[in-house]
């Protein structure tokens, strides 16, 4: 009846994902991280250390300058671009976000940016231009809600959303169907179907005790308490940004199997 839909519960349904993880480093991808605000860059921290941990190739982290004394020695390659009188990114970081984007092989928007229009209108614009792989979560999908109207139109974006978020963007956009929180998990599967038929994004997101990935129409889900997961998979490691984070460097090594990979990510340690 849902031959879009594929259940991840015994094991990995994609282990020849793993099996292409490139054995040289200098091969294995590079990632850019993008995020942080004055006092914020705990899941700037952690999403570096992960996509290390996680085997990319390389790891750049670009941030506020007023981060500058904060930033600990452990992240060894960081990007300060000049930040505003709020303490977040400043439109005079177009420069600093074009350059660190030219290295990149995939971009994570890892979030804890406030919400200074100067900023959102720097990161929108970066977001709706970048031909680059590029990972939306946490709050970052907050700061761009406004621009997701253009942003879906792309298939180089990768959304990891909560609940709650999903349904602020299909709101945005108007989406014809309405998401709730009580809905059956089977409807929630058609409609991430369609709706990334309608949208060339990736979209994942929990619900019902599962991992749901959607892309190009194919769906993925993945219980939390399954065989395959393993307790490797927690709503607190979606939200701090470690899950999203191993995705993007997944999906850097498979772009052309996003929901296959974003679903092999989320079960290997």
């Amino acid at each position: 009846m849902y031959d879009y839909w594929q259940k991840q519960t015994e094991k990995a349904l994609f282990p020849e994902i793993e099996w292409s993880k490139p054995e040289r480093k200098d091969q294995a991808g590079r990632i850019l991280i993008i995020g942080g605000s004055q006092g914020n860059f705990r899941a700037v921290a952690l999403a570096y250390e992960t996509a290390l941990r996680s085997g990319a190739g390389a790891v750049k982290v670009l941030v506020p300058d007023v981060l500058k004394k904060t930033i600990p020695p452990s992240i060894t390659d960081v990007v300060f671009a000049p930040s505003n009188t709020s303490g977040g990114f400043s439109i005079d970081a177009k420069n600093d976000f074009l350059a660190a984007e030219s290295w990149a092989d995939s971009i994570v928007l890892i979030g804890d940016t406030n919400k200074n229009s100067e900023t959102a209108i720097l990161l929108e614009d970066f977001a709706k231009t970048s031909t680059k792989q590029i990972l939306i979560t946490r709050d970052a999908i907050d700061i761009l809600m406004n621009s997701f109207g253009e942003i879906l139109n792309q298939d180089n974006i990768t959304i990891i959303a909560s609940f709650a978020q999903t349904q602020k963007i299909f709101q945005t956009v108007f989406y014809p169907k309405i998401l709730t929180s009580s809905m059956q998990l089977t409807n929630l599967i058609e409609t991430l179907h369609k709706f990334t038929i309608t949208y060339p994004v990736t979209l994942g997101l929990l619900h019902a005790e599962n991992f749901i990935v959607a892309s190009d129409g194919e769906v993925i889900s993945t219980p939390l308490n399954s065989t395959a997961a393993n307790g490797k998979i927690s709503p607190l490691k979606i939200w701090s940004g470690e899950i999203p984070t191993k995705i993007a460097v997944y999906e850097t090594w498979s772009p052309k199997q996003k929901a296959a990979a974003a679903a092999t990510a989320i079960v290997m340690s």
